[in-house]
């Protein structure tokens, strides 16, 4: 019996069961495993509300007191969704080769159709750590179309056949190299496909015009342009300026700490030091500090630095079976467990209490895109049949000053 495209979409539906493509998705991602999920984000929009100060109305006068007018100070942040897509492509030559064989079919179709989900939960999984202007990376110096990094540890951001767009900086962005924004009206160059990555010497070689591209310029994948989720580095910015102190239609000046996050400076302290010190900044505030994300350079310094008093422990993520190796570090409030993350920003790590924080979208995130019931397309213009997945969300906080963006250097 020949191997319909009814059998075949149905062999991959029952193929990518939900426990199946959520360790897909989570086994490599930590931050994306570990946060809390809200799955029923519908609607225009969703309000983050939130209370960043108390009644003023108190004196030891009584006619004093009375007399104030002060109330709670209350905040909303909007909510609205990102989109983000992922596509595998299998040819009717490669269905109809296999029509005898479901195994040999489902080898070839889950090769692209998994490359096409880890494509999609990467991109979630680094955009969640970023401010959600699409950069992924910025350019140290150019030549002959080899771009040296401004921070080789970025390179595990590209990918060969990624297409990319670079732009200039922003004027008005802080002048710290390693996180300008892109300004979204001033592209420099038609598309350019990365043709080679040298992992070691943080450079990815690109096809395509590249001479006005010059230092500091901002590198983003092509079409993700201030489209993509506002994850740490937007809830909790480096700084706050005029780019960034509104947030889902809320100023946080009024309020930089509980409205944008509290900062801390620990660039020139041992790396142990600099985490206690943040997390002390948020106790303080009244948060509590249970986890602490880095990259897997400063994992393993902190790994160095603390020798024979380190204590490992398993961070183990809500809902699905997936565990990751950590670090306990004895904070303030308890214990702190830091996990490593490839998806994390080189040189800063984050101190987050996790259940002030969520990732809300509209169904999973990822998940295949097939409401009208077909799993599978049939391409118009090739003879191919195509699997589309896709999320629509965005990551939320409701205590902003209950977590710490801890510089490293």
């Amino acid at each position: 019996m020949a191997l319909d495209l009814t059998t075949v979409t149905q062999a991959l539906k029952e193929h990518y069961k939900n426990l199946t493509v959520q360790d897909l998705v989570y086994k490599d991602n930590p931050l994306l495993a570990l946060m809390p999920k809200y799955e029923r984000f519908g609607g225009e929009n969703m309000p983050i509300p939130l209370i960043y100060g108390n009644p003023q109305r108190r004196s030891a006068n009584f006619g004093n007191g009375k007399g104030v007018t002060s109330t709670s100070s209350l905040g909303r942040f909007v909510l609205t969704r990102a989109k983000d897509y992922s596509f595998a492509s299998i040819t009717g030559e490669t269905i109809k080769a296999t029509e005898r064989d479901t195994d040999a079919f489902l080898r070839y179709a889950t090769m692209e159709i998994d490359g096409a989900m880890h494509s999609l939960a990467r991109s979630l999984a680094v955009a969640m750590y970023r401010d959600g202007t699409g950069s992924i990376g910025t350019v140290s110096s150019i030549s002959t179309g080899v771009i040296t990094l401004t921070n080789a540890e970025d390179v595990t951001n590209f990918e060969v056949g990624m297409v990319l767009n670079i732009f200039a900086p922003l004027s008005t962005t802080a002048s710290d190299s390693r996180y300008l924004k892109p300004d979204s009206g001033t592209q420099r160059n038609a598309d350019m496909t990365i043709t080679k990555v040298d992992r070691s010497a943080g450079t990815v070689t690109v096809s395509g015009t590249s001479s006005a591209v010059v230092a500091n310029d901002v590198i983003c994948q092509k079409g993700d342009i201030n489209a993509k989720v506002s994850g740490l580095e937007a809830w909790a910015p480096r700084v706050l300026d005029t780019n960034n102190k509104t947030l889902f239609s809320q100023d946080r000046d009024i309020d930089a700490s509980r409205l944008g996050g509290q900062r801390f400076d620990g660039s020139s302290m041992p790396i142990e030091e600099a985490l206690i010190g943040g997390a002390s900044i948020v106790s303080r505030e009244g948060g509590s500090p249970d986890y602490c994300f880095v990259d897997y350079a400063t994992f393993s310094n902190l790994e160095k630095a603390l020798g024979s008093k380190v204590v490992y422990d398993e961070a183990k993520a809500r809902d699905v079976d997936v565990g990751f190796a950590s670090i306990a570090l004895r904070g303030p409030k308890g214990i702190i467990q830091v996990v490593p993350d490839q998806n994390c920003q080189p040189d800063v790590a984050w101190l987050i209490q996790l259940n002030t924080w969520s990732l809300n979208t509209l169904g999973a995130a990822p998940q295949f895109l097939d409401y009208d019931g077909l799993e599978m397309l049939r391409e118009a213009s090739d003879d191919a049949y195509e699997v589309r997945l896709g999320y629509y969300g965005n990551v939320a906080c409701n205590a902003p000053g209950y977590n710490c963006r801890v510089a490293l250097a």
